[in-house]
């Protein structure tokens, strides 16, 4: 089976610290964080189009800005929650599926945030098996 994938990208810049961790994490930095989105169908609409890069675009630009120039650990639901890339890329999956048309967001493969440019993490649905979780390094 073949299908047609689009992702689009955004970026914040966010201070932010890890409550809940041991090591120079804890202490409050900020990062140029980038997210991306995919989706996946297996036909093409109007136009000859998966969806509309535009339309994606606005959709995650709009997700992003709520947090740009801002302390994550003072914006919901990050107040509450810890403020790692793996809760921001759960975060943004949620948010673009609530906005997305019901057949788009069925497709919505990953949200995926970077921290760094060689440092990311990615929520999604499952396409096989998972390993257990493992306990974090501390670095």
């Amino acid at each position: 089976m073949f299908a047609y994938t689009v992702s689009v990208q955004a970026h914040y810049d966010a201070a932010h610290f890890l409550r809940d961790y041991k090591g120079k994490c804890e202490r409050l930095h900020g990062h140029r964080y980038v997210v991306e989105v995919a989706l996946q169908t297996a036909s093409l609409g109007g136009g000859g189009m998966a969806y509309d890069f535009v339309e994606l675009q606005a959709h995650l630009d709009e997700l992003a800005q709520r947090f740009d120039h801002r302390n994550l650990n003072e914006v919901p639901p990050f107040d509450e929650l810890e403020t790692s890339a793996e809760n921001q890329a759960r975060y943004f999956f949620e948010e673009m599926a609530r906005r997305l048309p019901d057949e788009a967001a069925e497709g919505l493969l990953y949200a995926r945030v970077w921290e760094t440019p060689t440092q990311w993490a990615q929520y999604g649905p499952v396409h096989g098996a998972v390993p257990s979780p493992t306990s974090p390094r501390i670095v």
